[in-house]
This record gives C-alpha cells, sequence and structure tokens, in this order.
C-alpha cells in the first residue's frame, strides 16, 4: 500500500499570506469554509490534506452522457426536448469557451476579486440561452437513485442539499463577474434511476426531472472578505462542534 501523507506539499494548493500573488479558491473550498472555518484553514494555510474519497464514476459517466447529448442540439442551435416539454424559450449555449468552463482543473470558470486578491473559480456542467430575456441559465446535471418522486417542493428542501443551492449561487456570481448576463433562475436537471425493474438486464432506466431554483448572490461578497480574513489569520480557528470532521479529530486526539 501507498504510504499517506498528512500534509500538501504543492505550494500552490497552501495560502501564503506573503506573497502578492493571488491565490486561487475554488467553488468546494468555498463552501467547505461556509461549513468550517476551521478545517478550511488547517486545509489551506496549515496544509493538512484532508480524507480522499472514491471518484463517483458513475455519476459522471452520466454527466459524460448528458454532455454529449446536449451537445448534439448545441450543434443544431435547437432547443432539447426537455426545455420544449417544460415549455421553456431555451436553446443550448453555445460559446468557444464551454469546455473550458467545464473543467474546474483545467481552467472552470472564473473571476479575480480585487478587494482580497483571490481568484475564485469552479467548472459548471451545462449553460442553456433564455431566448425570452437573452440571458445565460446555469445547469447542472444531478444523478442519483431514490425511490421517492423528485418535485420542485420536495428536492432542494433537503438538509444535504444546501451545497446544491450555494455551488449554483456562486456560479451565477462567477459569471456575473465575467460580464454575462446571468439568469436568477437555474436548473437541477435530476436524473433518477428507477428501482421498479424485475431485473438488471444490463442496464438502468432513469427519469429525468427539471427543478428550478431561484439563485441568491447578495451573501456572497461579504463572505469571500471573512474567507480573506480567515486566511490572514494567525491563530487557527476554533474547533467548530457542529462539524464532523472537527470532532472526530477531537474525539481522536485522545488515543495519540
Amino acid at each position: 500500500m501507498t504510504e499517506i501523507k498528512s500534509f500538501r506539499n504543492r505550494k500552490s494548493s497552501i495560502y501564503n499570506r506573503n506573497t502578492k500573488d493571488p491565490f486561487k479558491i475554488s467553488r468546494s473550498k468555498f463552501f467547505n469554509f461556509l461549513m468550517c472555518k476551521r478545517c478550511f484553514y488547517l486545509d489551506r494555510v496549515i496544509g493538512l490534506k484532508e480524507v480522499s474519497s472514491p471518484p463517483f464514476t458513475l455519476n459522471n459517466t452520466v454527466d459524460e452522457l448528458l454532455k454529449k447529448e446536449f451537445d448534439y442540439y448545441r450543434e443544431l442551435k435547437r432547443p432539447h426536448p426537455t426545455m420544449i416539454e417544460n415549455n421553456l424559450n431555451f436553446i443550448p449555449y453555445n460559446n468557444e469557451n464551454l469546455n473550458t468552463w467545464r473543467n474546474s482543473l483545467k481552467g472552470g470558470i472564473s473571476f479575480l476579486d480585487e478587494k482580497t486578491n483571490l481568484i475564485i473559480h469552479g467548472g459548471i456542467d451545462d449553460i442553456w440561452f433564455d431566448l425570452n430575456n437573452n440571458k445565460l441559465v446555469v445547469v447542472d446535471y444531478k444523478a442519483q437513485s431514490s425511490s421517492y418522486p423528485v418535485t420542485a417542493s420536495s428536492y432542494l428542501s433537503s438538509e444535504w442539499r444546501v451545497s446544491y443551492k450555494v455551488q449554483m449561487d456562486i456560479y451565477v456570481y462567477i459569471l456575473r463577474k465575467m460580464k454575462y448576463e446571468v439568469s436568477d433562475i437555474t436548473y437541477f436537471y435530476v436524473c433518477n434511476a428507477e428501482k421498479n425493474s424485475d431485473k438488471f438486464d444490463n442496464k438502468i432506466r432513469f427519469k429525468t426531472s427539471l427543478i428550478p431554483y431561484k439563485t441568491n448572490t447578495n451573501w456572497i461578497n461579504s463572505k469571500i472578505i471573512d474567507m480573506k480574513n480567515t486566511l490572514d489569520c494567525k491563530d487557527i480557528p476554533e474547533i467548530n462542534i457542529n462539524c464532523e470532521k472537527c470532532m472526530y479529530l477531537k474525539g481522536g486526539s485522545k488515543f495519540f
């Protein structure tokens, strides 16, 4: 087995308050900050590596196939059937930078916040274009398997889907900073794997649902400033009793 290292060794991943170079913060790291300042600080300033998780390869496969499907209609400059079914006068948005925007590791969407010298970035799944309002519409693909029906009223009410809403808020905020006209209304294209088949038969059937979400970006600017202040702090933030990782480290510390 490969020896596990506790700390990061890539300098670009660790914040240095003494440099004038901009520091990149991904959308996921931004969310980590919102959830727990201490864990965020230990990761980005001290360099303590987070516990890794296996890749969600099945979800990623659904994402890739959906991108190919919507790209087909993008090339035709025609609406996807789900847009017609939902009475949306949309077409998939075509932009030469779309593939870069989709890849958070090789670019993504981003902007430099000059007040804090932080680059906020992330990778989108898709963008549609609202022909009525001439605005971009951010779309995120979600794959799942639930026995409960997917509805607009129930889907985003789940506490663990708070990150989905924050994700959309940040994407809209970044694109507006990139000088694009972006709709407040975004969509989750949810693909729910059905479990009512009698056998596997080498296939999984999905039922798709389009869930609208009205974004709120008013909170983001102040949180970026708060995040910068946390990065610049010389003292590690206090343990967060509402954070599982904090309480795990605290509980396990007596055994070391």
